[in-house]
């Protein structure tokens, strides 16, 4: 008889709990557009819900501490003239949001310090070029103001937010619409999953696919897959029988998984979120009213079932905290902000321990709001690491940066000749100088000098 031995590990008790029901915000329309994103956004000063909305699309942007029921009047974020599909706070400004939208375009967003106190339609800075809706955004983990988009027009987009302009387009890469789109750990690669089945690893810069993989899961429905730490990919998807699965995949050889796991025939998409610090994977199922977490290890079976946290309501979308944000002193390794139809419920999830020290196997030292390159840089082919912080004393905000936005691209739209036309002096010109300006335009000029000659 084999008698087993339980694995040890540290997250092995973790649990979940909700908040009571005054810490929750309530009255909040949640959108009811029909796409696979997580409708929720949230950093150490603010939550952004995608919300419903009348003849546009529009999200809220709420103080983490104004708790309670929000006020149907309360200003919004509307500034689209379509439903917005997904948001995300830049990592470096926790004043400023992306959301790109069923009108084709991104916009990036300045919050005030305090909130929003009226509504807001003016963004910093409108990114145009897809010619479908645009359903992802995400932040450069690394380097400053670099933002991508992906859309309904299978086009992958890498955006300079600092002067407006489109960059890297990558729009040969997939033939159907993309699921997913995830950075590695200091931004140099993307691993994305789409409608044709496959998983890619594509090097942006390099416009080029490094590693891919054919029926990573073979169901129809939609694919995730998110980076891990060790450059490893997590996949969540649907095998041929409709089960959900999990799996684990080397980019070095996509031949087959490192492990791949069964779950249950719910039919929601599998949305990961991923803890790099702790290498725990939580997994929110749209539809669902659990939370699963997993840790991924080096020893086999790889990754390792730890628990679920449960609860009545079924959760329309979900977000999920960085680390700086969480509390240190009661052990909180994660915190989610759950989605209702009606309300948002954070969730938190704590390690059960004695004492009342700073936990250092629990908060190695965690990416920080510091950028490690310019946009420049990285688009020149520099990579840089996430720059740490330490948790020891909790995390401290420091002083709000701005993100000035110079566009570049207001000439680089015109024709040269309407360019040279625009940066020409303004002083008034003689029939001669015209006549050398332009002798293309002979035949005009000649009229213009004989009106002249007349007045």
């Amino acid at each position: 008889m084999i008698r087993r031995v339980v694995r040890q590990s540290k997250f092995r008790h973790v649990f979940g709990q909700a908040v009571k029901n005054d810490q929750c915000y309530d009255d909040i329309r949640v959108s009811r557009v029909t796409w696979d994103s997580a409708f929720c956004a949230v950093n150490p000063k603010f939550l952004a819900i995608i919300v419903e909305a009348s003849g546009g699309g529009a999200f809220l942007v709420l103080p983490l501490q104004k708790t309670g029921r929000i006020d149907k009047a309360y200003p919004t974020v509307c500034g689209h003239t379509g439903p917005v599909l997904d948001i995300d706070w830049c990592p470096h400004n926790d004043h400023v949001i992306a959301s790109g939208s069923e009108d084709c375009t991104v916009m990036v967003w300045k919050i005030p310090e305090n909130g929003l106190a009226c509504a807001l339609s003016e963004p910093l800075v409108v990114l145009e070029g897809h010619s479908k809706r645009v359903g992802i955004v995400s932040w450069h983990p690394t380097a400053r103001d670099v933002l991508l988009s992906a859309g309904c027009d299978n086009t992958i987009m890498i955006w300079n937010v600092g002067t407006g302009e489109t960059l890297i387009t990558l729009d040969d890469m997939h033939p159907d619409v993309i699921f997913s789109v995830c950075w590695n750990r200091n931004g140099s690669l993307i691993c994305t999953a789409c409608k044709d089945k496959k998983v890619r690893v594509i090097d942006p810069r390099k416009g080029k696919i490094t590693a891919e993989k054919d029926k990573a899961h073979e169901g129809a429905r939609p694919m995730r897959a998110i980076f891990l730490a060790d450059g490893n990919i997590f996949t969540t998807g649907f095998s041929r029988m409709s089960e959900r699965q999990l799996a684990l995949w080397n980019p070095k050889n996509m031949d087959g998984p490192i492990s791949v796991h069964e779950m249950d025939t719910s039919n929601g998409v599998l949305l990961p979120f991923y803890d790099p610090d702790t290498n725990v994977v939580y997994l929110c199922g749209k539809g669902d009213s659990s939370i699963r977490y997993f840790e991924i290890t080096d020893e086999a079976p790889y990754v390792h079932y730890l628990n679920t946290f449960s609860s009545k309501e079924p959760q329309r979308g979900m977000g999920y905290m960085p680390k700086r944000g969480l509390d240190v002193n009661k052990c909180e390794i994660a915190r989610f902000y759950k989605l209702h139809e009606r309300k948002c419920e954070p969730i938190i999830m704590t390690v059960p321990r004695k004492s009342d020290l700073f936990q250092d196997d629990l908060y190695p030292d965690t990416a920080g709001p510091d950028y490690a390159l310019e946009a420049e840089e990285w688009f020149e082919g520099k990579n840089g690491d996430p720059i740490l912080i330490s948790l020891k004393h909790g995390y401290v905000p420091g002083k709000n940066r701005d993100l000035k936005v110079v566009k570049k691209n207001v000439l680089d739209n015109k024709s040269p000749k309407k360019v040279e036309e625009t940066s020409a002096p303004q002083k008034p010109a003689s029939p001669q100088d015209l006549v050398t300006l332009q002798d293309r335009r002979i035949a005009k000029l000649e009229d213009l000098s004989h009106h002249v000659s007349i007045e």
